[in-house]
């Protein structure tokens, strides 16, 4: 049989496939463009963290597809050995119950006569999901009386709840928290999955729960911002939380400031943590207050209301700045002009990030050697660069301000190659504060300044949990339920998230 014999008869349904395989190259071009507008884009047109995975989703479900249409595709040719795509089918961790279906031919009987022995096996894994079930936990408290005598009746007392004579267990209050701020689902989305199951739960219901916890944990939250605050060298940065204004009909704009402990990049030994402290605006009188019994190394941005920590009338705090923004003012400029000037700044300072590489993790007294010996001459070097610099750029351009920005918190810059527990940038707290931002879009606001003060109590305990390796989930049913059981107010230091016996770690 020839070639020409071999084609299909039916030259439309080729035709047909040729046009959804063309139609498919078109939307991936699409997707990639979008891609490349996300990541090398001008900043209006770029995407925020969440779209920008989307966009992310869209390319990769839409490759799939091509994969799947190729492998469907009766005309097309088929390697004689079928090699599996490189992919991340990711990892199944041991904990996981594992059901075993095993597939054992109908007949052990050989065609000789003789009968079939296990020689070996294949074995395979693929994980499975049961849909969130909810279950009614019964309590019975039967009485009893004796039939001799009339003493009266033995009944044991009824559990304590932290909703009393309520529908929810502490796991399920836990499970509520844990949904609305770590997964980011706010309340009245989890009401219409709890309707899917048949249970009537109104939104506000949940968030009576939810208010009663924020209640309990308050003192934990206390404790874990006074624990913090015992440190040395924290971190300090603020984030917007638009909060609902009745009264005008609209949102007015809220901080949440975020103080933070990470001394893991220097080796430290104590665990880290971050506490969110919810205040109405932004003036630096709000990071005093915050910031009350604290004594050390605070690692901000150039915003100036941290300058008022410096005014105290003793110098408690000193200010370490970042070079992760003074990079910034620098890229700036780089990106949105030929700027060869910019561009030497920016490599200037790479080289200061690849000395940090080397060291991080390191004891303080080995990353104070490096810095003095590597880091030093260098930054002495861009000291000079930049003094030679501004004086032939002027003060009133782009460059010009970036330079000034510099210069103005030179000596905070620095202080990082003179103290091996100072980092060279705040990204450490910069990173605690991304679940809020990813909240505030799905919950768009705060309803009342309380409420808002609740999201950061529950928010402080639940990225501590993510810090320290903990399930949150975990850790506050354990916690809710030890607080309504009568755990001592004296000894609350307990219910810390890295005193929780840890589980499994959180992914």
């Amino acid at each position: 049989m020839t070639d020409a014999q071999n084609l299909p008869d039916n030259v439309d349904a080729l035709k047909a496939i040729i046009a959804g395989r063309d139609e498919r190259i078109v939307q991936l071009e699409a997707l990639v463009k979008a891609f490349k507008q996300t990541l090398f884009g001008r900043k209006s047109e770029k995407l925020g963290p969440d779209q920008f995975e989307l966009a992310l989703e869209d390319i990769e479900t839409a490759t799939e597809v091509v994969n799947a249409e190729q492998d469907a595709d009766e005309f097309a040719p088929k390697p004689k050995t079928k090699k599996p795509r490189a992919a991340n089918r990711g990892h199944l961790p041991k904990h996981l119950t594992r059901i075993e279906n095993i597939i054992e031919p109908e007949d052990k009987t050989c065609a000789c006569g003789g009968r079939l022995h296990v020689i070996g096996e294949d074995v395979s894994e693929r994980l499975d999901v049961i849909p969130a079930q909810f279950r009614v936990v019964v309590t019975r408290r039967p009485k009893y009386a004796c039939r001799k005598c009339e003493d009266g009746i033995t009944q044991m007392p009824a559990p304590a709840h932290l909703v009393p004579a309520g529908l929810p267990t502490e796991n399920l209050i836990a499970h509520v928290l844990v949904s609305k701020y770590a997964d980011h689902l706010p309340l009245y989305r989890q009401a219409q999955i709890y309707t899917r199951q048949g249970i009537d739960i109104d939104r506000s219901t949940l968030a009576n729960w939810v208010g009663k916890a924020a209640f309990e944990l308050t003192p934990v939250f206390e404790c874990l911002l006074k624990n913090l605050k015992t440190s040395t060298k924290l971190y300090m940065d603020e984030t917007r939380a638009p909060v609902l204004d009745p009264s005008k009909g609209k949102t007015k704009t809220g901080y949440f400031w975020a103080l933070a402990r990470d001394d893991r990049p220097w080796d430290g030994k104590d665990p880290p943590g971050v506490a969110f402290t919810y205040a109405p605006g932004r003036s630096g009188q709000y990071a005093d207050d915050i910031l009350q019994g604290f004594e050390g190394i605070l690692q901000v941005d150039g915003y100036a209301g941290y300058n008022r920590l410096l005014n105290r009338r003793s110098k408690q705090v000193q200010l370490a700045y970042c070079w992760a923004h003074a990079r910034r003012k620098l890229y700036e400029v780089a990106k949105n002009s030929t700027a060869p000037i910019a561009q030497e700044g920016l490599k200037r300072i790479a080289e200061f990030y690849q000395i940090e590489a080397d060291i991080r993790g390191k004891s303080p007294q080995a990353r104070l050697a490096a810095r003095q010996q590597q880091t030093a001459p260098k930054l002495a070097e861009f000291e000079t660069w930049l003094i030679q610099t501004r004086a032939r750029v002027s003060a009133k351009t782009p460059l010009g301000v970036a330079l000034k920005y510099i210069a103005r918190y030179w000596d905070g810059l620095i202080l990082f190659a003179n103290d091996g527990r100072v980092e060279i940038d705040n990204n450490a707290v910069e990173r605690t504060i991304r679940p809020i931002a990813l909240n505030r879009k799905n919950a768009l606001f705060a309803g009342h300044d309380a409420g808002a003060k609740n999201w950061g109590i529950i928010a402080s305990l639940i990225e501590t949990c993510k810090l320290n390796n903990i399930n949150p989930h975990d850790y506050l049913a354990s916690t809710l339920t030890a607080i309504v059981n009568g755990h001592k107010q004296s000894n609350i230091s307990k219910l810390l998230p890295w005193n929780y016996a840890k589980t499994e770690p959180v992914v």
